[in-house]
């Protein structure tokens, strides 16, 4: 058994090749046993039914899959009708989301915020599904202030939220740091780490830059003088994301949840280092 549980997000693929990849990947990270996978839903639902296929084939295979719901350029009757789709084929499990608006979109729909959204599953649903929410370390990149940050997820969790997963980080003391932030503010529900393992440098600085992760700097100019050595970057990022998760799983964490990209190998080598 696990000493600490294990989570993955894949995204829903857009072709033959990608569904054989997504396929593979997690025929060699179902082992691990993880407590459950999400499937990601692209900007104002751009991805719903492949979202749903990719759920539905999970839960298929006996995981317990939580499709990913984002509120944002939804109205009510379209995210009603979803949730509903959901429910009928049993899945139980949904990560709720603020989401962004798709380009060219301007209309906000009728949910603004991820909070009015748990409110919503809730009165529509009652505990039918379990709902996880998004939380940032970091402070999101469009709130305000890093109170009103918290103040906005500590609503989330009281709308009823069961449980948070992180936006990746490699800063620990981030992490603790929000932690007991929230804690102060009542949140007692478990606020999962979410881990990125680190396989393309290029590509990890744009999504941070998109997210507002900090890469440390230090880890940058590593990752940088490498320049198209993929293996030293994949060696250098395996030792980075190994020590922050090994920290995570001393102080006890609640769990760890791999972004995984639909890759298996990184979030599987990391896994194998700590012995889990």
């Amino acid at each position: 058994m696990n000493p600490i549980e294990l989570s993955f997000e894949f995204f829903p693929p857009k072709t033959q090749e990608g569904l054989d990849k997504l396929r593979a990947t997690r025929a060699q990270l179902l082992p691990l046993k993880p407590k459950f996978v999400s499937v990601t839903f692209g900007a104002g639902g751009s991805t719903q039914q492949g979202t749903l296929d990719t759920v539905l084939e999970m839960a298929k295979d006996g995981v317990d899959a939580a499709p990913h719901l984002s509120c944002i350029g939804s109205s009510k009757e379209s995210l009603r009708a979803i949730l509903n789709e959901y429910r009928s084929h049993g899945i139980r499990h949904i990560v709720a989301l603020r989401g962004d608006l798709p380009s060219g979109m301007g209309e906000v729909g009728e949910l603004r915020y991820a909070s009015e959204l748990v409110s919503f599953i809730r009165a529509e649903f009652g505990d039918w599904f379990r709902i996880e929410v998004a939380a940032y370390p970091e402070y999101h990149p469009q709130s305000r202030s890093p109170r009103h940050d918290l103040e906005n997820f500590a609503r989330k969790v009281k709308a009823g939220a069961n449980s948070a997963i992180t936006q990746y980080f490699f800063n620990a003391d981030a992490y603790f740091r929000f932690v007991d932030d929230a804690h102060k503010l009542g949140v007692d529900v478990p606020i999962v780490p979410g881990i990125m393992p680190i396989t393309n440098f290029s590509q990890l600085m744009r999504f941070s830059e998109m997210c507002g992760a900090e890469v440390p700097r230090w880890v940058a100019k590593r990752l940088e003088s490498f320049g198209d050595d993929r293996d030293a970057i994949r060696a250098f990022g395996l030792d980075v994301v190994t020590d922050l998760c090994r920290r995570l799983v001393d102080a006890k964490v609640p769990g760890l949840h791999f972004y995984t990209l639909n890759g298996a190998a990184a979030t599987k080598a990391i896994c194998g280092r700590l012995g889990l």
